[in-house]
C-alpha cells in the first residue's frame, strides 16, 4: 500500500470483532510507532497494552462513571450525558486492545512524540487491515493515581495518548479522500 494512499483512506473503526489481535501483530505494530522521530530525540515513549473485551469493558465503565462525576468543559465532545449513562455504550467499541502511549516525565514536552508514535501505529495496523480508534476521553481516568497503580502504569509516566486496535465486526467502507484544499493561515515566502 502506497503511504499517500494510507495517509488518504484509514478511517477511525467504532465496532470491533471479538477476534484478538495477536502478539506478534502488536510488536510489530509498537515497533512502527518507535520508528516515530522524536522532538528532541529522547525517546520518551513507554508503551502500556492490555487486552480482554471484559476488562475494556470494565474500564469503559469506570471511565463513564468517571467523566459524569467530573463533567469538565474541556470534555464536552464526549457526547451528551446520556451517552455516558447507557448502560449499552462502551467507550471501547468492543475492541479488545487497549494501547496507551505514555511519556516519561523526564523530557521536555513529549506529547508530540506519543502523537507522532500513534499516528505511526495507526498507520502500521491499517497496512494490517486493522481498525484502530483514538480514545481521548479515557485520559482523566488514565492519569488518576489509583488507576495508574491498578493499571501497574509506573507513576513516572503520562498517560498522553490512547488508542484501540482490532480488527473491524464488519468491512470497513473506506473514506472518501478528503478532497478540501488545507486552510492556511499564513504562507510567508522569501526575504
Amino acid at each position: 500500500m502506497e503511504l499517500l494512499e494510507a495517509i488518504s483512506h484509514h478511517g477511525i473503526v467504532r465496532d470491533y470483532s471479538p477476534q484478538e489481535v495477536p502478539r506478534t501483530v502488536l510488536h510489530e505494530l509498537l515497533r512502527a510507532a518507535a520508528q516515530a522521530p522524536c522532538v528532541t530525540n529522547r525517546q520518551p515513549i513507554v508503551f502500556c497494552v492490555y487486552q480482554g473485551r471484559k476488562r475494556l469493558r470494565n474500564y469503559s465503565d469506570r471511565i463513564k462513571a468517571h467523566l459524569l462525576a467530573t463533567r469538565a468543559p474541556s470534555f464536552e465532545l464526549c457526547g451528551p450525558d446520556e451517552m455516558l449513562a447507557d448502560p449499552a455504550y462502551n467507550a471501547f467499541y468492543n475492541a479488545s486492545t487497549l494501547l496507551v502511549i505514555c511519556a516519561k516525565s523526564t523530557t521536555f514536552d513529549p506529547a508530540e512524540d506519543c502523537c507522532l508514535a500513534a499516528e505511526n501505529l495507526m498507520l502500521a495496523a491499517h497496512a494490517h487491515g486493522l481498525g484502530t480508534c483514538p480514545i481521548a476521553f479515557a485520559r482523566p481516568w488514565l492519569t488518576l493515581p489509583e488507576t495508574k497503580q491498578e493499571l501497574e502504569i509506573p507513576l513516572d509516566l503520562t498517560p498522553i495518548f490512547s488508542l484501540v486496535i482490532g480488527y473491524p465486526a464488519k468491512p470497513v467502507v473506506e473514506p472518501s479522500p478528503n478532497e478540501q484544499e488545507p486552510e492556511i493561515a499564513v504562507w510567508k515566502s522569501g526575504d
